[in-house]
């Protein structure tokens, strides 16, 4: 009789106890997507495996930074990818998606940042998913941006086919040699036509950033981003171009 009492207690947590997780469980947990204000501008950043931290960095920093500054129409800035599993970028930084592109029901794209990556002059060239979604953005968004390379990849759309564009100044003659067609300017840090601004990229990253926040919020915001980060930002001293 003691034993039997003895055994209950250990009967009773093994009769009450729960399976653990299941890999199966999780996934079907409901996901937590970025909270976007209203009434500000959507800033989707465009990432995959290989991307490279300044072009990315660089604007995302600068966007992210209009929410501290008064009486403007903000940004909210998120990331979106072809998965939502960690991109790791050229350098080895670990980036958790906020969309897959590829399933999401993603928010309106006001402004589309396409940052530069490892295989944006070759393989992502082929991946016509990725271009199909940048293409369809093209069609309502305010601003489409890139940095670096990845104005090869807004090439192949065929979204710059009327419109000048630059590129990260060593590949100029790989991006006039693969788009013969396109108007391809050098000696330049960006150039923007239309809703188009393509930039040189690196660190100049940072002047391209800081010229859509000056056409949008007025010099005075933008020398205030630039402050904050301690940058000096005269748009007359940035060789750029600007067309219409």
């Amino acid at each position: 009789m003691n034993r039997l009492f003895t055994l209950l207690p250990l009967l009773f947590v093994f009769l009450n106890c729960k399976e653990p997780h299941t890999a199966k469980d999780l996934s079907a947990e409901k996901r937590i997507f970025p909270k976007l204000e209203t009434n500000r501008y959507n800033v989707a950043f465009l990432i995959m495996d290989g991307v490279y931290n300044t072009e990315f960095t660089a604007p995302y920093d600068i966007f992210q930074h209009t929410i501290y500054r008064k009486n403007i129409k903000a940004m909210n800035t998120f990331t979106v990818a072809n998965t939502l599993k960690p991109i790791t970028s050229f350098e080895g930084l670990r980036i958790l998606p906020d969309y897959d592109y590829t399933k999401d029901s993603l928010p309106q794209i006001d402004i589309l940042v396409v940052p530069s990556a490892e295989h944006h002059l070759d393989t992502d060239l082929k991946d016509t998913i990725m271009l199909n979604f940048i293409k369809k953005v093209d069609k309502e968004a305010a601003y489409i941006t890139s940095h670096c390379d990845g104005a090869f990849v807004l090439a192949k759309t065929g979204i710059l086919d009327k419109v000048a564009s630059t590129t990260f100044p060593s590949d100029i003659a790989a991006y006039r040699k693969m788009f013969p067609e396109l108007d391809i300017r050098d000696s330049v840090l960006f150039v923007h036509d239309g809703i188009y601004i393509t930039s040189a990229g690196g660190a100049k990253s940072f002047e391209a950033a800081l010229y859509l926040c000056e056409v949008l919020y007025g010099e005075a915001i933008a020398k205030s981003l630039a402050k904050g980060l301690v940058i000096d930002w005269d748009l007359k001293e940035v060789p750029h171009l600007i067309l219409h």
